[in-house]
């Protein structure tokens, strides 16, 4: 059923790129999802980013606790296992994960904002793996985010000094064995993202489900040189629904295979936190009339969720 949800080389931006930009921006019209490769992000920093997540979340839970940001909201560090919830469920999700943010001078605007890093004195690799992986997928993020601009016709660099200070995470999650034959949490329950766009680097375990617009829910397991990048609720509501934010959630696979952990590292993509989330006027028609006719910052957005999910 994956072959639904399209997989497209992203190197015809460069070579190809107005029939690139029509069968991206189709795919993201239908799905909110498409898989990317040739992406030209190394195999070895995403192992290295991997192998120092899987080393912190093997700590034991009193150090690991040592960087959680009691008040923080989750913004950076650590946030414990069974926390964060999906809007409207009644249980959390079985997952624990770190939050690496952008790091800005101290003296920015959005420092106040934006707090700094915090770094696990006890995995040494931590800080080079994750940070380098954000950038590299921070600057895919741009590539992708051109792509859509012209598809709605818009400049290219539309969402460069959009983005540019973003308030964008990293998110490497762990989701720990169940141990438990019958229980009502799921590893991620069914939501969707907050912010512009997300890209998931290690969707190829199982679980991972995508609920299509006949009401199906398709399992997506990508390729391991797939970097699967989906539109999330800020994006859509700046095009009013054009490219639809889609359900999606990770389920616990059957049998032995449910002791086993699962790891996953999506980056949210976000834009400046003084942003305007002002629906775009050509995204606006008689068949598609405003459904956002009040503006609202990014960060005032961003706020607005995370009270939904539990994690302020």
């Amino acid at each position: 059923m994956t072959a639904y949800i399209p997989t497209l080389d992203i190197g015809r931006f460069d070579s190809d790129r107005e029939q690139f930009v029509a069968e991206l921006g189709a795919a993201y019209r239908e799905w909110g999802f498409c898989g990317i490769r040739g992406h030209g992000i190394p195999q070895s920093l995403i192992d290295r980013s991997y192998e120092a997540c899987k080393a912190f979340f093997a700590l034991p839970e009193e150090t690991k606790r040592k960087y959680h940001i009691a008040g923080g909201g989750g913004a950076r560090g650590y946030t414990p296992f069974g926390v964060e919830t999906a809007k409207d469920s009644k249980y959390p999700d079985l997952k624990e994960f770190w939050h690496v943010g952008r790091e800005i001078p101290r003296d920015s605007e959005f420092a106040d904002i934006m707090p700094a890093n915090v770094w696990p004195a006890e995995v040494a690799d931590f800080h080079d793996a994750t940070y380098g992986l954000y950038t590299a997928l921070d600057q895919l993020g741009s590539r992708v985010l051109s792509a859509l601009a012209l598809h709605i016709d818009l400049p290219a660099d539309y969402f460069a000094d959009k983005t540019d200070f973003g308030n964008s995470i990293l998110r490497p999650i762990h989701y720990p064995p169940i141990t438990a034959d019958e229980i009502p949490n799921v590893r991620a329950g069914a939501h969707e993202d907050i912010n512009l766009i997300t890209l998931l680097v290690g969707a190829s375990a199982e679980g991972l489900q995508v609920l299509s617009r006949k009401g199906e829910w398709v399992p997506y397991t990508a390729a391991e040189d797939t970097i699967v990048v989906n539109i999330g609720d800020m994006l859509q509501r700046l095009t009013n629904h054009v490219y639809p934010s889609t359900t999606h959630r990770v389920v616990n696979p059957p049998g032995e295979r449910a002791r086993q952990p699962r790891y996953s590292t999506p980056f949210f993509l976000h834009p400046n936190p003084d942003f305007l989330i002002e629906t775009l006027p050509s995204c606006v028609s008689d068949d598609n009339p405003n459904r956002y006719p009040t503006p609202i910052t990014a960060h005032g957005y961003l706020l607005e969720r995370l009270r939904e999910i539990k994690l302020i």
